[in-house]
């Protein structure tokens, strides 16, 4: 018998800041995190703006000495980790820590590290190099340390699928309670690549949006005057929970996890398939695992980057999961508008606000939605938060490499 899932605990860490309520509000009211870069010395970029964790102080979450182990995503999640289970009210003491694990995603891990030590190297010689590098640098530290700080013994591991990362190390911990492996599972995902290193490779690829004028314009998904996306960083984590075990101990269920899909586009490593079709597919998959039909579904948090191939694609990708005048009637918002693409831990992010959604029946806008796009003609929720019955949501995530991946979200019913 498959076990039901729920989530009872929510940890954000995010360029609109890290409570939970504080980031709900500024979704609900379109603020935009995104500002001109403050960590380093964008002069010579194109692009000078991001989505930026602004006062994060790690000693807050670890020990100075421990923090100075740590890479900034790894910071991230420990303290996106701690606020999950701050917030889940868990008495940690009184579980199976065998059957309780964690599962994290980062597409890209400790770049800031990599960059520190590279240059170490080749200014004053492999004998400089920190004994910190690759444990610093690997993308599974993460759920290597939240497993020794909360004594999580059951399912551990990394996923690095790009940005879809964190959706699908959350899908994987859905399978693991679901199919009876865990009771338990902290998941989500973390990323810290605003460095000199990761602006100038995604500008190199020509996805960065250079509108450094207004940074709070600058992400508009589904928006015909979109230039690309805008770089962020942040963590997103998770407790999901055995539904009746979070039931028996009066646990507050923000929603229950019903549905996972992935599929892959078999196309290009950073193009998506023109018609939409892997999206389309993880889309279908996501709702056959759930047992929900397409006209049940209330709301899509879209992946919407903001870039013109992903938005229009993923636009077709919706209309043919769900055919199009359905597809016309569903309202669907992007997070990614207010707080930029947190790569690796966006879906995680999005996978919170989705829960939300449901819990709360509000759905927040995409601002910047000022001029339509022929090619975009869906109800992106522009500008303007909404009042919608949530009882189905799907938080889509896609990643470069063709990597596609959606999460099924209900109201909890007994």
């Amino acid at each position: 018998m498959r076990q039901r899932v729920a989530i009872t605990g929510i940890g954000l860490i995010t360029p609109l800041g890290s409570d939970r309520e504080e980031v709900w509000k500024a979704l609900l009211a379109g603020r935009s995190g995104v500002r001109t870069i403050s960590s380093f010395d964008h002069s010579a970029f194109d692009t000078h703006i991001g989505g930026e964790v602004l006062n994060f102080e790690p000693t807050k979450w670890v020990e100075e000495r421990e923090a100075k182990r740590l890479d900034r995503f790894s910071q991230f999640g420990l303290a996106a980790g701690t606020l999950a289970f701050q917030d889940s009210e868990l008495n940690l003491d009184r579980i199976d820590r065998a059957r309780a694990g964690c599962i994290v995603g980062s597409g890209i891990g400790g770049l800031r590290e990599l960059e520190e030590q590279h240059r170490r190297l080749f200014e004053k010689g492999p004998g400089r190099v920190s004994a910190f590098f690759i444990p610093k640098l690997m993308t599974n530290a993460v759920p290597g340390q939240l497993s020794i700080r909360f004594g999580l013994k059951g399912p551990n591991w990394a996923v690095a699928s790009a940005c879809a990362s964190a959706n699908h190390a959350m899908g994987s911990a859905f399978r693991a309670i679901q199919h009876g492996e865990a009771d338990l599972m902290l998941t989500g995902g973390c990323e810290a690549a605003l460095t000199p290193s990761g602006l100038a490779g995604f500008m190199a690829l020509r996805a960065l949006s250079t509108r450094n004028d207004a940074p709070e314009k600058a992400s508009r998904p589904f928006e015909r005057d979109r230039d690309g996306f805008v770089l962020g960083e942040g963590a997103g984590l998770l407790v999901f929970e055995r539904l009746d075990m979070a039931v028996k101990r009066g646990a507050k269920i923000y929603a229950e996890v019903l549905g996972f899909g992935a599929s892959a586009d078999s196309y290009h490593i950073t193009a998506p398939e023109p018609e939409g079709s892997g999206a389309a597919a993880c889309m279908l998959l996501a709702l056959k695992d759930a047992g929900v039909k397409p006209e049940e579904i209330s709301y899509i948090n879209a992946h919407g980057t903001s870039t013109p191939l992903n938005d229009s694609i993923e636009t077709k990708g919706m209309k043919q999961a769900f055919g199009e005048p359905l597809a016309r009637k569903i309202p669907i918002s992007s997070t990614k508008s207010m707080i930029g693409h947190l790569l690796g831990a966006a879906g995680g992010v999005e996978l919170a606000v989705s829960a939300l959604s449901v819990q709360r029946d509000m759905v927040h806008p995409t601002i910047n939605m000022e001029n339509p796009d022929p090619a975009c003609d869906l109800d992106y929720v522009p500008n303007q938060a909404r009042k919608v019955e949530v009882k189905y949501a799907l938080s889509n995530s896609f990643g470069f490499g063709g990597h596609n991946s959606a999460i099924l979200l209900g109201k909890y019913r007994a």
